[in-house]
């Protein structure tokens, strides 16, 4: 099912690595600027009050004064300025200078350093020759001058640390988090998601609204003892929607909701997990009550015990925080955690004891009214063409998960605009469906003769079997043009949803997965890896009746050495419950009921001799054949109404050649059988 990603809120714009990005400071350097441009203004001042005021030596001062240049007047007198602390004595006054451009004589201020001590009799002589009496100023200004001097540097300093106090901040903030929670806050008017979105897994939603419902009147359930649980634990294969199922919740529920990944709380220094875990709860104990979801719970909360390094394990230490947080000796109240997994079987026992994960919510994969429900959910954005029955779609997809179902539709979408289309077709979907889970037609692969009549032969086999046999699912298509990862492929879609697998079933399944080798080897006298996924796939089903079913003479007896999940770590150290002679045993039933299933598969083949080579030309000359055309053959000897034959349109590139794909469950029918591998080598 389709998600729409949220954006954090506004109070919590912060990386999830803590601290923000660095940036840079227009501030500080706007401060910086403004400090040069005073301490220049404050030393160009001085200069320039210097610079109005002509400072003339002790020689031309004595001869201005015999020449009567000086002008001394009561507004502007002669003054003899000491400085006290400094013991400094200059002259202040005017004296006449010529104009250069007029030649007219204006009043021009001096200054005059003098030393008494020295020439203090001349002055006095010469000032009294002139008819002059200096007004003796006193004068301290050594406090303006340390502030003048000091001044500047002081705001400089200041300036500079103002400029680096956000750096250093900033770099004291990373480090201080370091240890914080990423969890992010989901606020709910921008959260739009909520149980109507949700669709094909009623009993899980019925099961987390009980707890929305908790949340939104607790007293209701209180009357009767109830209490809130502490945790739920969703689990179910990828793509069922345990995480829209989240989103839904924190849609409906008006509580903060806080969404966190396992893998969040793994870091490469010891403690950091830990310490997120608890600023985790923390936060979640001053917004309860409060809903927390953890996504991957299993990236944190693996089995303890089982590491392969031995030694102290960083993980360990924050699963130990996770279950004291959770229900430890110092309970948080209000805080409920919501986790999801596929992989149930690494968890650790403590983790999902009542009391921590109070209750386990199954997503399972949706049954036919579960998919048609959430196919009309997703075709709210696609525009669908009339005519279009989505139930009909939703029968023919037995094993779709709901993120299958969207993606369903999506391919359905593009390639109805890629042909230029107003509306998606029925035409379109279903081949949507086929191309999601068998792949693209590769029209443009270039194939040898020999390799064509040879899966035409091998798919003849394998379709042939599939409609003689009476515990089989009903054929779906036939086809010898490669797709995905296969140069042929047989279809069979089974009627409505399986949960269970008979031995008839079972053994049929393994005489079809035996025809195309057959087939191969009655006409072409020769033999071909193509038939290597075929192998596999008998093998592993037929080992399966053997050790888990108990559908061989071995009897009721178990010989499974792991469950579905590989757990290395677990497994690893597991010892084989049974003895050597058991294995043999087991190997020889095996090799039975595969061999039994291919001498069955032989006889009919050479029975429909004819009929398979008559296929096997039409698979040359069509190309691709659907369930109907096969059974004309087999009942008139040939096809009735043959395909029609579309023009293709202009080849794409090939994909890249990926490794060859296998199917992951022997006892689902859906998937194709047959074909050779595109990666293998010929």
């Amino acid at each position: 099912m389709s998600e729409e990603n949220q954006k954090p809120s506004n109070d919590n714009r912060q990386r999830q690595g803590g601290g923000q990005d660095p940036q840079l400071n227009w501030r500080g350097l706007v401060l910086f600027a403004i400090a040069f441009a005073l301490i220049g203004g404050a030393f160009l001042f001085r200069g320039n009050n210097f610079a109005q005021i002509q400072q003339i030596q002790y020689p031309r001062f004595i001869q201005l004064v015999k020449q009567g240049k000086l002008v001394v007047t009561p507004e502007s007198p002669l003054q003899l300025v000491v400085e006290e602390g400094r013991n400094t004595q200059y002259f202040e006054g005017k004296f006449k200078l010529p104009s250069p451009t007029t030649g007219e004589e204006i009043p021009i201020a001096f200054h005059t350093p003098i030393f008494t001590q020295f020439n203090g009799s001349e002055i006095e002589q010469v000032l009294s020759e002139a008819g002059i009496t200096p007004a003796i100023s006193p004068k301290s200004d050594l406090l303006a001058s340390a502030i003048v001097s000091f001044l500047p540097i002081v705001f400089f300093l200041v300036i500079l640390y103002f400029f680096f106090r956000s750096q250093i901040k900033m770099a004291g903030k990373g480090a201080l988090n370091f240890g914080k929670s990423k969890a992010r806050m989901l606020s709910k008017d921008k959260n739009r998601i909520t149980f109507k979105d949700v669709a094909g897994v009623e009993e899980a939603k019925d099961e987390v609204q009980e707890l929305v419902e908790f949340l939104k009147d607790p007293k209701r359930f209180q009357k009767l003892g109830g209490r809130i649980p502490k945790g739920i634990l969703m689990v179910g294969s990828p793509g069922t929607g345990k995480t829209l199922i989240a989103r839904a919740i924190a849609g409906e529920a008006d509580v903060p909701f806080f969404s966190i990944s396992g893998s969040d709380f793994v870091e490469m220094f010891v403690g950091v997990g830990a310490s997120r875990v608890r600023d985790m709860f923390e936060q979640g104990k001053k917004s309860a009550p409060c809903l927390v979801f953890i996504d991957e719970i299993d990236a944190v909360g693996r089995h303890r015990g089982h590491g392969m390094g031995g030694g102290h394990d960083e993980r360990e230490q924050t699963l130990n925080q996770l279950l004291v947080e959770m229900d430890g000796f110092d309970t948080q109240e209000g805080v409920i955690i919501i986790a999801a997994t596929n992989r149930p079987d690494v968890l650790d026992p403590a983790l999902l004891r009542p009391g921590r994960f109070d209750r386990q919510v199954t997503v399972s994969l949706p049954d036919v009214k579960g998919r048609e429900e959430i196919l009309k959910v997703h075709a709210k954005k696609v525009k669908i063409a009339e005519g279009v029955n989505l139930a009909v779609l939703a029968r023919g997809t037995p094993g779709y998960s709901g993120a299958e179902l969207a993606n369903v539709l999506n391919e359905a979408a593009l390639l109805a605009a890629r042909k230029g289309m107003k509306a998606v077709g029925m035409r379109e979907l279903e081949e949507a469906r086929d191309k999601v889970r068998w792949g693209k037609e590769r029209r443009s692969m270039a194939m040898s003769e020999r390799e064509k009549i040879s899966t035409a032969w091998h798919e003849a086999g394998h379709a042939i079997l599939n409609v003689l046999l009476e515990h089989t699912s009903p054929l779906h298509k036939v086809t010898i043009i490669p797709r995905g990862p296969y140069l042929g492929a047989t279809m069979y879609l089974p009627e409505g949803d399986k949960y269970s697998t008979q031995q008839k079933e079972a053994l049929d399944l393994l005489a079809v997965t035996m025809g195309g080798r057959i087939a191969e080897e009655m006409f072409t006298k020769d033999i071909s890896n193509g038939a290597s996924g075929d192998i596999r796939q008998a093998t592993s089903l037929a080992r399966k009746m053997v050790c888990e079913w108990g559908m061989s003479s071995l009897g009721m007896i178990s010989f499974a050495e792991g469950g579905e999940h590989v757990f290395l770590a677990r497994d690893i150290s597991r010892p084989r419950e049974y003895s050597e002679h058991t294995a043999q045993q087991i190997d020889t039933e095996v090799k039975r009921i595969i061999d039994e299933a291919y001498e069955r598969a032989r006889v009919l083949l050479e029975q429909r001799r004819q009929t398979v080579e008559t296929l096997a030309k039409a698979l040359l000359e069509y190309e691709t054949l659907d369930a109907s055309h096969v059974k004309e053959i087999l009942e008139h000897g040939n096809i009735q109404n043959p395909p029609v034959v579309e023009v293709a349109p202009p080849p794409l590139p090939p994909p890249p050649t990926d490794s060859a794909h296998e199917p992951q469950s022997p006892i689902k029918p859906e998937f194709p059988s047959g074909g050779l591998p595109a990666a293998a080598p010929a």
